[in-house]
């Protein structure tokens, strides 16, 4: 599938995303594995990681991503967990699941991925 431009931001269906994850967010672009392309859960969280480039600028974001795995690796967590210990990735996850619970309380738009 090629790269759909949206409103701020690009979406890559099928593109080269690593083993072992769904999506990824380099930029403004949005990779997403084919077959998960209809998970609101992971739209909604990888855009919210399209903000934290925006908001942190390239190196920034890298250095505190980096950084904070590297941190957790050092602290002997395994993969997963120095992952889920990242505070981009807990910000990520925090933020899309209250936009679904908005939603299904009908305090929130469809439409409304990035705060």
């Amino acid at each position: 599938m090629p790269i759909e431009r949206r409103d701020g931001y690009m979406l890559w269906v099928g593109g080269p995303v690593p083993k072992g994850s769904a999506g990824i967010t380099i930029g403004p672009l949005v990779l997403i594995r084919s077959g998960h392309e209809q998970s609101d859960y992971l739209i909604r969280h990888e855009l919210v990681h399209v903000g934290q480039w925006a908001r942190l600028g390239s190196v920034r974001f890298l250095v505190r991503y980096v950084g904070s795995y590297a941190l957790g690796r050092l602290r002997r967590n395994g993969h997963r967990g120095a992952y889920l210990r990242i505070p981009l990735e807990v910000e990520a996850d925090w933020l899309a699941r209250r936009q679904i619970a908005e939603v299904a309380r009908g305090q929130g738009s469809e439409s409304s991925y990035q705060r």
